[in-house]
């Protein structure tokens, strides 16, 4: 840091108390795919929307858009186009591309 004097100045750090181990041992046994796209889903969680916005960012056409009063995320498929940007890029894989039925 520098002082008034435009001099460097070296302040020590505290130092934590608590000590972090990591430990890098194998503790399982390698899975079958089925086994680590279950656990894979088992870490993500329910699958559900987070609002964490990134689908609202990137939506080209601005379809998507937050409720005010409840804060969930909103999909206006009117001006939706479809590109599947939203569904690729959502973490929790909250939104699916699906073919709308014809009436």
């Amino acid at each position: 840091m520098l002082n008034w004097d435009c001099r460097l100045e070296r302040t020590p750090r505290e130092r934590r108390e608590e000590v972090l181990r990591v430990d890098f041992r194998r503790h399982d046994l390698p899975l079958t795919p089925k086994e680590a796209e279950r656990e894979a889903a088992r870490c993500l969680g329910s699958r559900s929307c987070e609002a964490c916005d990134l689908c609202r960012l990137l939506c080209p056409d601005l379809a998507i858009t937050r409720d005010p009063q409840s804060g969930q995320i909103q999909i206006d498929l009117d001006y939706c186009k479809g590109c599947g940007i939203c569904a690729a890029v959502c973490p929790k894989g909250a939104i699916k591309m699906v073919l709308e039925e014809e009436f």
